[in-house]
């Protein structure tokens, strides 16, 4: 086993990825993106598709971390590495704040300045973005981005794939559903179905994706 990790993705979110797994100490071996990214990303070499992780994991690369903004697509490249036999790794930056009694999950980036309280469980594959807060007992399920600088209070229940916007706040207890959409900036004070948009203060229902 080779213990450099191999990023998928070469974008403005895999560079603060990269800089969130040196800050624990991990080593970047080198970037997997498109054919039109670009040629190094943080000075980490970008290898431009796909189908170099096979190659990859023959070397005997075995970590990997998905570095997708995209919820959807984040999930659909980790079906492919793990069916490779990739592991998955965290990527949790030392100036974040996690209760020894959270939950995390694979796979799942903790940007600076979060905060992740008493026994919050938070899914495989989940981005909690800079400055994010997640109180206690909150459940984040598969994939969930919470946007820079949100607020869920207590009890905060989010489906699977849905995306919280910048700055958004939702009050204790509510559930939101899957692949559901919070507008930046909203105040959610009602639950939300399945794969619907909400904007505004408070938050209201646009249309169902």
């Amino acid at each position: 086993m080779r213990p450099e990790i191999i990023v998928v993705g070469a974008g403005g979110h895999a560079k603060v990825c990269i800089e969130l797994l040196q800050a624990q100490g991990d080593k970047v071996a080198y970037c997997v993106g498109n054919p039109d990214s670009v040629d190094s990303c943080l000075g980490i070499e970008v290898l431009k598709s796909d189908d170099h992780l096979q190659a990859l994991r023959t070397e005997g690369y075995e970590r990997v971390f998905i570095a997708i903004g995209s919820n959807a697509v984040r999930k659909k490249l980790a079906t492919k590495t793990t069916e490779m036999g990739f592991q998955l790794v965290n990527a949790i930056s030392p100036a974040a704040i996690v209760s020894p009694s959270a939950s995390l999950g694979l796979g799942i980036a903790v940007m600076a300045g979060s905060v992740i309280n008493a026994e919050a469980s938070i899914g495989d594959l989940c981005i909690v973005n800079t400055g994010a807060t997640i109180d206690h007992d909150c459940v984040l399920g598969l994939g969930v981005h919470v946007a820079p600088q949100c607020a869920l209070a207590g009890n905060v229940h989010i489906g699977s794939l849905s995306f919280i916007g910048v700055g958004s706040k939702i009050i204790p207890e509510i559930y939101i559903g899957e692949s559901a959409v919070v507008g930046a900036g909203s105040v959610v004070i009602s639950n939300i179905d399945s794969a619907v948009t909400v904007v505004g203060v408070p938050a209201k229902a646009l249309h169902k994706i």
